[in-house]
């Protein structure tokens, strides 16, 4: 329950931020900027220390270990791999096309005698 709690002061303190940003409508933009900043500062600073805050605490830590682990292309190995996507891609086109002109000829042409 309390978790619940803290997560709806996070909400509020979100939306209050929102709310200075409009209410301050004839102050600089910086200071209106300033304002949700705060409020979703203040509401991610509450959410934090609920049960749910750390759980995502910890899942993004571990998702930065896990990016650590992967085994990034080498410029070469992305320039090849992105030559190959190109050239399916073309022949794809080209296959596709004759395909669709087949098609056509056979059902105007041979079939209905349109042309």
């Amino acid at each position: 329950m309390a978790d619940k709690l803290k997560f709806v002061l996070a909400l509020l303190l979100v939306a209050a931020g929102v709310v200075g940003f409009y209410l301050l409508g004839e102050q600089p933009l910086v200071l209106r900027v300033l304002a949700v900043l705060a409020g979703v500062g203040a509401g991610a600073a509450v959410a934090w220390f609920s049960e749910p805050g750390r759980q995502f605490s910890q899942f993004a830590q571990e998702t930065i270990v896990e990016t650590k682990k992967v085994v990034w292309p080498t410029r070469k190995e992305t320039f090849q791999t992105t030559g190959l996507v190109f050239a399916f891609m073309v022949i794809m086109a080209a296959f596709l096309w004759v395909t669709d002109k087949t098609l056509e000829w056979v059902f105007y042409d041979l079939i209905l005698g349109w042309k």
